[in-house]
């Protein structure tokens, strides 16, 4: 199974919301009755008075379906990726730099409020699925045996369990752990941090974000364009840094850093400003340069963008400046999509917990579907399906609809919603029973 991480451990979400985060503007006003209650001071019946004018109500904005498209789109992908290993997959659409994206847009839109209050909400959001997590993972290695001897430091064990409660650089774990016969792989731990690093770079993110968008307004293309700069820096060698946690951690900044602050960028409208033919004639051009770039690298030769970040952060950017351009704005779904609501609904409101999952599911379902070998019948009949991939990704999702049941509920708590097992949008469609409208 492959991982793909520029630095290597392997990449959802952003954390998505109400599903994570709505991507409304600002809550329109109810309009006000022409004849206000109790009617006073009025001689002829209503019906024969001149009727009032009332200003027209700004409509309430509603979530921008086209944003939840992409980060649906986006956590496929990566459960694919993760499982197939297809290199061409993150060339077709690069899903963590299209996330990171939508991030950036929404917490754009959130620094209208004061910052300190912005960054602690998101990080109330961010951080109690992953505590459930750790609670759940880091209590299964210990059992298994990893422990504060297991890397002859134990000073060092213990202070670096703390990145699993403030993941300001990536959560250790049990490496080369055995398995659990017939459901866990050996060395299972590996798979179970990997998307981890998700979350480490998306907290930077969020910390940098208010001088980030201060930098933006200030100097808009300079602050785009330097996290590319800086991944050129890294990857020609012009700049080395010792031991492995910050490189990875400024690795990881360098190669997506563009793609969140593009975000910001169409939240605060500087995308806008640009002729509409501009973004069109330039982005394939980059693009193509980020492609060739990775051919020069050794794509060709079994490598993927991961494996290149340069590649990947030119590739990226390029792709994600052209779908924030394209962007149709959707308030409601076109006649096409409304049949995957309900889908792309549930995918949003569960983005963190579908991201932290998704790669245990996958080292399950593979265990599990591997045990069918034992089986005669299966061997002798069916031995092509016992090769395919495809049961196992269906499996996957199965694993990873439980995980929604049994893990998804704490995005709601961190968010301070009632919790749901399943929040596919059903229940906020449903009619309000007679005596609980409007409060009199």
């Amino acid at each position: 199974m492959t991982h793909g991480h520029p630095s290597g451990a392997g990449p959802v979400p952003e954390p998505a919301a109400p599903y994570p985060t709505p991507y409304g503007g600002h809550t329109g006003l109810a309009p006000q009755p022409a004849y206000p209650f109790p009617q006073q001071h009025t001689t002829e019946p209503p019906s024969e008075r001149e009727p009032e004018e009332t200003p027209a109500a700004p409509k309430k904005p509603g979530r921008d379906r086209y944003f939840d498209l992409l980060r649906a789109v986006a956590l496929f992908r990566v459960v694919l990726y993760h499982l197939m290993g297809w290199a061409w997959l993150p060339v077709v659409f690069p899903s963590m730099g299209v996330m990171f994206a939508l991030a950036g847009n929404l917490m754009a839109r959130s620094l209208k409020r004061p910052a300190v209050q912005v960054v602690r909400s998101r990080m109330r959001r961010l951080l109690p699925p992953l505590w459930l997590m750790g609670a759940i993972g880091v209590t299964a290695m210990v059992l298994q045996g990893w422990g504060p001897d297991a890397d002859g430091h134990p000073g060092w064990w213990w202070f670096h369990l703390v990145y699993w409660v403030l993941p300001l650089s990536d959560p250790p774990y049990g490496e080369g752990l055995p398995g659990v016969h017939g459901i866990l792989a050996e060395n299972w731990a590996a798979d179970f941090a990997g998307p981890l690093w998700y979350i480490r770079a998306y907290l930077w993110y969020v910390l940098l974000s208010p001088l980030l968008l201060r930098a933006l307004r200030a100097l808009p293309w300079v602050t785009l364009l330097a996290p590319l700069a800086l991944s050129a820096v890294l990857h020609f060698g012009y700049l080395e840094l010792p031991g492995e946690r910050f490189p990875s951690a400024l690795t990881d900044f360098s190669t997506f850093g563009a793609c969140w602050i593009l975000g910001m960028a169409h939240q605060e409208g500087i995308l806008k400003r640009l002729p509409r033919y501009v973004v069109p004639s330039v982005a394939p051009v980059i693009a193509a340069l980020g492609l060739w770039f990775a051919f020069r690298e050794g794509f060709k030769t079994g490598y993927d963008l991961d494996s290149i970040p340069f590649a990947q952060a030119v590739w990226s950017f390029a792709t994600v400046l052209l779908l924030l351009h394209l962007s149709p704005s959707w308030t409601d779904w076109p006649s096409w999509l409304r049949r995957w609501d309900k889908l792309i609904t549930l995918l949003n409101s569960r983005a963190v917990t579908i991201y932290l999952w998704h790669n245990v599911c996958i080292v399950v379902a593979a265990t599990l579907w591997d045990q069918l070998w034992g089986f005669d019948v299966m061997y002798e009949n069916v031995p092509w399906l016992l090769e395919s991939s495809w049961p196992v990704l269906a499996l996957t999702w199965v694993l990873i609809g439980s995980c929604v049941v049994w893990f998804g509920w704490m995005e709601d708590v961190a968010a301070k919603r009632r919790p749901q097992l399943w929040p596919d949008g059903s229940e906020s469609k449903r009619p309000r029973p007679a005596g609980r409208g409007r409060r009199r």
